[in-house]
């Protein structure tokens, strides 16, 4: 064997990582890029998130950190008992994103309706002002069932499905090769 070929052998196994461990890294590194694009979206370009945008971010909050331990206790030589149980849980919180954003593509192409907060909160008529003048301010609703963005016609709640499910396959390859490696 060459120099290079041991060179793209060791680049291809990760650097010594197990398999659990690269699927937990490649799956930590798509979740926090697909989570700052999120916020890109909402800051920086200025599209505010639905309550189902908000609500499809909660499995990215428990993945990131998730398999960034994963990552870690593969790196400390956990046992591969425990990795299969990280990934499993992975797994499961990739696949309820995929379910969220399948729901809310479906709200958006109007296959079924979406949530009655999607319509907007009329808001605290509490807050102290007069009624009129709280009837006069601007509300700005962000509908649930309206893409604000798409490119190739996929929406965002779209690529969150194809994102997920891309997770998903990450963490069920992680799975089996484990599963071979105990054999």
């Amino acid at each position: 064997m060459d120099q290079t070929t041991a060179i793209n052998r060791s680049v291809v196994r990760g650097s010594g990582l197990g398999p659990a461990a690269r699927a937990a890294l490649a799956i930590f590194a798509i979740s926090l890029a697909t989570l700052l694009g999120a916020w890109f979206f909402q800051f920086v370009l200025g599209y505010p998130p639905c309550p189902l945008c908000l609500q499809q971010r909660i499995p990215y909050y428990i993945v990131i950190p998730l398999s960034l331990l994963l990552v870690l206790a593969a790196r400390g030589g956990a046992s591969p008992r425990l990795l299969a149980g990280g990934l499993l849980m992975v797994l499961i919180a990739v696949l309820c994103g995929a379910a969220l954003g399948t729901y809310h593509a479906g709200v958006e192409w109007h296959f079924w309706p979406g949530p009655t907060d999607c319509s907007g909160p009329l808001g605290d008529l509490d807050s102290g002002r007069s009624m009129l003048e709280q009837l006069q301010k601007p509300i700005h609703v962000v509908r649930c069932d309206q893409a604000a963005w798409r490119f190739l016609g996929i929406s965002l709640a779209g690529y969150n499905v194809l994102i997920s499910l891309a997770m998903g396959a990450i963490a069920a390859c992680g799975l089996l090769a484990l599963r071979k490696q105990a054999a």
